[in-house]
């Protein structure tokens, strides 16, 4: 084992040795940096980090007896610790020698704590490098001297300053296999900094280093005398942090929970995004715009004289004002936008490619609101910087979209704030996140276009009919009978008298909808304008009834939220595919079968039956008319 492993030179805390009292409090004060290492595969990321851990002392001796008995067995160095396995925890990592999920470890210096990301190098494992980078400072871009500027590295930039991260390393590993040569070392620096200029970052610091010998990480190395920058770690403990710059911005908290132990203490808690606050600060809560004054700032029992960015804290009122989980609190004379449309940058996450026009939730900061993405303006090749034109977002695929949210949401554009610009994507069905994105300003359009005051109101239309507005949306199977039945119970509903419209899918397609076809995207289009007509015949105080067979469960219940509470009712006619096609009354599922017909559904794309339908009709056992007959009495009570 080589000296410069076996007697690390970096010089450890001795306070702690002294005075532990002391220790503890100076430990409680240090400054806290995030940062992450990435770039591409084998540059030596899980390595740099393992030793950072062993020089900063950072583990326990039963740690240090396990890493040597690993690096012997799966190890990559020979007899000699393999850093790396201090990082790469999964068994899947030390199999192929790579790093697959994020792993986070923290450490600290006499100066400050640290906390990192081992990000992995993959393409396929991009959304995982998203995820370290999210909260992070500062980005160690690591490139394997013998290698150069690899795509990988290209991408991790791009990422790194897309998501706002503006103090980066560029690490020059590995130098021990090219023998130290400083021009090495120049030539990749040329490439990276004209690379690094095409996409915004003006400013990086590169310094030549080797993970495993340890040179320029904690202490000079006698091997680059030519290198005249600080070390890795005097850099780390130097550089300012994004704390820093977050209290000196206008004050934001997004509100987590309202604070209610007793009758006499209501609070509102959160953490602090950016600015700062004291009692006496005249505050605006959003989106209602309701305003008042701090009377008390709390945190673990205590009072503050003032809470700053980054902390968690209890704010009380002097007024009563309504606010909530996903209400906003800041300045009253310097408050945030709320808007409901915007331009977005998205990195979508998900082995799926992105369905324009469907409905995913969208969470930011603690607001949680239902959005709907178009088709991107533009992908961007992370190679050439080169915007692409693209119907769609593939995995790893980086574009620029507008998207709109089904009310307004409290936001700042990510350059100015990572809280309130930056948000994830959810898939409604799977809970999974399918992306992950950034603000960048909202559409105009959103502030312009305001709802016009209207003397005769919809409980007025309804009254004026003796009815209550609802929805009826029949949903199946081509050949379900869902026409059928749906045109029984309006007959019904007309025989007592009742106010009703029939929109049928077929028949909508000849006007409204003529100009969309059957693809996936479409059909989620389709379905978005019948519920905006729905949502108006309610208004009209209208008994509305729709036969479309709205094959995913993600658009109905879209339709369902832009409806008052209660007025919609989904009727699922349960009949099995192989009657249904039994049945083929039009022939589509034969010439869905012989290859003449496609996106047919049942048989070439999917149909989601409803999980929990306020009615459900087997056609296999009931009539249509018992069905129709059973429908009208659940309506009308």
């Amino acid at each position: 084992m080589s000296d410069s492993i076996t007697d690390p030179i970096y010089v450890t805390e001795s306070l702690i040795a002294e005075d532990i009292d002391a220790y503890l409090d100076q430990h409680q004060h240090k400054t806290m940096l995030r940062f992450i290492t990435c770039g591409s595969v084998d540059d030596g990321k899980s390595t740099l980090i393992g030793r950072l851990l062993y020089d900063s002392k950072m583990i326990f001796e039963d740690q240090l007896a396990a890493l040597e008995s690993d690096s012997k067995k799966v190890g990559t160095q020979g007899q000699d610790i393999d850093f790396a396995l201090l990082v790469d925890g999964l068994a899947a990592e030390r199999e192929q020698g790579i790093t697959i999920d994020v792993a986070y470890r923290f450490f600290n210096t006499e100066k400050r704590k640290f906390i990192v990301a081992d990000c992995p190098g993959h393409e396929q494992y991009t959304r995982n490098m998203i995820t370290g980078a999210s909260t992070a400072d500062l980005a160690v871009i690591l490139i394997d001297a013998r290698k150069g500027v690899l795509v990988q590295t290209r991408r991790h930039s791009y990422l790194c300053h897309l998501i706002g991260i503006k103090n980066i390393v560029l690490a020059v590993n590995k130098m021990d296999l090219v023998g130290y040569d400083q021009s090495v070392f120049d030539g990749i620096v040329k490439d990276y900094t004209e690379f690094a200029r095409s996409i915004g970052i003006e400013t990086f610091t590169a310094m030549p280093i080797s993970g495993f010998k340890g040179d320029n990480i904690t202490a000079k190395s006698d091997n680059t005398a030519w290198y005249t920058g600080p070390t890795l770690v005097e850099h780390l403990e130097t550089v300012e942090v994004l704390s820093s710059e977050d209290a000196e911005k206008p004050f934001r908290m997004p509100v987590q929970w309202v604070n209610r132990p007793n009758l006499d203490f209501r609070g509102f808690s959160g953490l602090i995004a950016t600015g700062s606050v004291k009692p006496g600060d005249a505050i605006r809560v959003l989106p209602s715009g309701k305003t008042s004054t701090v009377t008390r700032v709390v945190t673990l029992g205590q009072d503050l004289e003032q809470a700053v960015a980054g902390q968690s804290v209890t704010v009380c009122f002097a007024d009563e004002v309504d606010c909530s989980r996903g209400d906003v609190i800041a300045l009253a004379d310097n408050p945030p936008q709320a808007a409901d449309q915007f331009e977005a940058t998205i990195v979508w996450l998900n082995d799926e490619a992105m369905i324009p026009g469907r409905a995913y939730w969208l969470k930011l900061a603690t607001q949680t609101v239902s959005a709907t993405v178009q088709a991107p303006k533009y992908v961007v090749n992370v190679n050439t910087m080169e915007q692409l034109a693209a119907k769609t977002l593939e995995l790893n695929a980086i574009g620029v979209a507008e998207l709109a949210t089904d009310k307004p949401i409290v936001f700042e554009p990510y350059a100015q704030s990572r809280t309130l610009g930056g948000f994830v994507l959810v898939d409604k069905i799977t809970n999974a996140t399918v992306a992950a994105g950034m603000l960048n300003f909202s559409l105009r359009r959103a502030q312009n276009v305001h709802w016009q005051a209207l003397d005769i109101s919809r409980e007025a239309h309804a009254a004026s009919k003796n009815q209550k507005p609802a929805v009826l949306w029949f949903t199946g199977l081509s050949g379900s009978g869902k026409s059928t039945i749906a045109n029984l119970v309006e007959k019904k509903l007309h025989a007592l008298g009742k106010h009703t419209f029939l929109l049928d899918g077929d028949n909508v397609r000849h006007g409204l909808n003529k100009d969309l076809g059957f693809t996936e995207t479409d059909r989620i289009e389709n379905i978005r304008r019948v519920g905006e007509v729905a949502r108006l015949m309610t208004d009209a105080g209208l008994i509305v009834l729709t036969a479309f067979i709205s094959p995913f469960r993600a658009e109905r219940e879209m339709v369902r939220n832009l409806l008052v509470e209660g007025e919609f009712h989904e009727v699922f006619i349960d009949t099995p595919l192989e009657e249904a096609e039994r049945r083929d009354v039009k022939g589509l599922y034969k010439k869905a079968r012989a290859g003449q017909l496609k996106n047919f559904t049942g048989i070439d794309s999917p149909y989601e039956a409803p999980q929990a339908p306020e009615i459900r009709v087997d056609t296999t056992s009931e009539t249509p008319e018992a069905a129709a007959e059973r429908i009208v009495n659940m309506l009308l009570g």
